[in-house]
């Protein structure tokens, strides 16, 4: 178990922004609710108001459910430069299963992917990635 503290958040938005290099996207959707907080610090640094979110359901606590449920999906307008963020890709499922719903709603758009913390092992690798790990990451967001 790690427990990732508000002072590595901070470094690793900015990290994040470099990793990007020239790319900037028209629009950041957030994963509900793990991708919320990162779309937000990261909307604020790139100067984005374009952030959108979507609920995403595939965990009861800490038990995988079968399905993933999606709900709530922008609308989005067409041709736009769109990037999807997450908390962390664990199996990729969640990650993959936005991505395809999303591709299919809105084929003219350009979706990237990111993720704070990534698997090495999982089955959707995102386009941004920054820490690899194999441990239960328990986020600074989740203790108020």
């Amino acid at each position: 178990m790690y427990f990732y503290h508000f002072d590595e958040f901070k470094t690793d938005i900015d990290r994040f922004v470099t990793q990007m290099g020239d790319y900037r996207p028209d629009i950041i959707l957030a994963i509900a609710r793990g991708g919320v907080t990162f779309g937000h610090f990261l909307s604020e640094k790139l100067n984005l108001r374009e952030l959108y979110t979507l609920n995403s359901i595939h965990y009861d606590d800490t038990i995988k459910r079968e399905d993933i449920r999606l709900f709530n999906i922008p609308e989005i307008a067409p041709d736009k430069d769109v990037l999807i963020v997450d908390d962390i890709v664990d199996s990729g499922d969640t990650m993959l299963e936005v991505r395809t719903r999303l591709s299919q709603c809105y084929p003219s758009c350009r979706l990237k992917t990111g993720a704070l913390f990534y698997k090495k092992e999982a089955k959707f690798q995102p386009d941004y990635k920054l820490n690899a790990t194999n441990e239960w990451i328990h986020f600074f967001w989740n203790y108020t």
